[in-house]
């Protein structure tokens, strides 16, 4: 597949660097030569990059817009992307994907007005970050947390501490065919572990889990989170979009307290958000005492929302120093996300990651509705769907002789039941089967389940 990039931002880059690993032909563009030459200086990939304009015709003509297969529009303004996508559509590219800054853009009753303006899809990242943080504050205990094919299955990711009743012990010793969940990835340090049955979970990990809702309860007293409370009262600190996404899509029974400098802002907040459970304070959330004020220890949770990373991370280690359990951190400097994991400041949300994960997901199958980024795990979650004749169909997954660093975690049939797979499972053909392997493996799963499957990134 053909695919040109525009854009060669922190998005554009994350972008760039997944497709590279699956082989495609990609060529990255903008118009900022020191970008471009900063990507291929610092990394080894296989792309090809021009320094010009992506709103150029000659420009896109260059970069062969007219033969492509999807072009993609991610510079930091809106109205950019959509004009070159109308430019490249116009040109001849098959599919265009554009990064948008307006949630109306996203509103289905928009989509036939794009198409006919040559953009196919759109992408709006504080949305997807909303959604990212209202999964991971559902549970307070968990890192992250998602459902899989409308709650069929379920994934926790748990930081794992001295209460947890499950490490030291090898895998194939801690989980056979009558238990309840799998693990499915180990984080450990700097390492992502795709876990065979010698690997054990160690303190200090955070273990991936796949299992189904009725079995959370369990898992919560096998990682000694008992007594984390439920999350009722939450802080944010940082009034902009992504907030306001995040309180809009709460749920009723949550409180919401919402810090921000900006006088104006503020009065803007009470416009939109005017319920009786959201409060906005004008102040400086970098002020102990006024969180103290404001009732930061009554808080079930704490969420760094502003533009600025350092402050963030700084907020969120501050509001765990003063018993806050669960914190979330929104960390936009992708440099930052290993200092912030070793920091231990709980939930990491990158909007950049979030939406190059989206658009990747996009170009492997358009009908898929679930996407999901592990932020601080160099892993891929993928939902392979069987297809009629493939050799996945009739035997023993132990049999199917997978590529070391690939586990399959659990599948989904037609009746919408999701189960665990064990060695002995046996796929059938439809079955929705959820993958972890190691970044940059999908495309080896293709002689696994093909003829006609599909794949789509979690």
């Amino acid at each position: 597949m053909k695919i040109v990039i525009a854009g060669a931002g922190a998005v554009g880059s994350h972008l760039a660097t997944l497709l590279s690993r699956e082989d495609q032909d990609i060529i990255l563009i903008d118009e900022d030569p020191e970008k471009t030459s900063r990507l291929l200086n610092s990394s080894d990939l296989d792309l090809m990059t021009l320094a010009v304009s992506p709103t150029s015709i000659r420009g896109l003509k260059e970069g062969g817009v007219h033969q492509c297969d999807l072009f993609i529009a991610v510079t930091p303004e809106e109205t950019r992307n959509i004009t070159c996508c109308m430019l490249a559509h116009t040109l001849g590219a098959r599919k265009t994907i554009a990064r948008v800054d307006s949630a109306e853009y996203t509103m289905p009753q928009y989509r036939d007005l794009f198409l006919q303006m040559g953009v196919d899809a759109v992408i709006y990242p504080e949305g997807l970050a909303a959604r990212e943080i209202l999964d991971g504050l559902k549970r307070s205990w968990v890192r992250q947390y998602w459902e899989v094919a409308d709650g069929a299955l379920v994934m926790l990711g748990i930081k794992l501490r001295e209460k947890a009743r499950i490490t030291g012990v090898a895998l194939r010793d801690l989980c056979d065919a009558q238990t309840p969940y799998h693990i499915v990835a180990i984080k450990r340090d700097d390492d992502t572990i795709i876990p065979s049955g010698g690997d054990d979970l160690r303190v200090g990990d955070i273990a991936y889990f796949m299992t189904t809702k009725r079995h959370i309860q369990y898992i919560r007293e096998i990682v000694g989170k008992e007594d984390y409370a439920d999350v009722r009262n939450v802080m944010i600190m940082g009034g902009g979009r992504t907030t306001v996404h995040v309180v809009e899509g709460k749920p009723d029974f949550y409180n919401v307290k919402i810090i921000d400098q900006n006088e104006e802002r503020c009065h803007r907040l009470n416009e939109i958000l005017d319920a009786p459970d959201t409060r906005i304070i004008q102040g400086d959330g970098r002020d102990t005492a006024l969180l103290l004020d404001e009732g930061l220890s009554d808080m079930h949770a704490f969420c760094a929302l502003t533009p600025e990373t350092e402050t963030n991370i700084l907020a969120c280690l501050a509001a765990k120093r003063m018993g806050v359990r669960k914190t979330v951190a929104l960390v936009e400097n992708m440099d930052y996300i290993p200092m912030a994991e070793k920091l231990d400041i709980g939930t990491i949300i990158n909007k950049k990651m979030i939406a190059a994960s989206r658009i990747y997901q996009m170009m492997l199958d358009t009908d898929a509705q679930n996407v999901k980024c592990l932020t601080i795990a160099d892993a891929d979650v993928a939902e392979i769907v069987v297809g009629e004749g493939s050799p996945a169909i009739g035997k023993p997954v132990r049999d199917l002789r997978l590529p070391s660093g690939v586990t399959l975690g659990g599948y989904v049939r037609e009746e919408g039941r999701g189960d665990l797979i064990y060695g002995g499972t046996q796929l059938q053909a439809g079955d929705r089967v959820v993958v972890f392997c190691k970044s940059g493996m999908l495309k080896t799963l293709d002689r696994y389940f093909t003829k006609k499957s599909g794949l789509r990134l979690f």
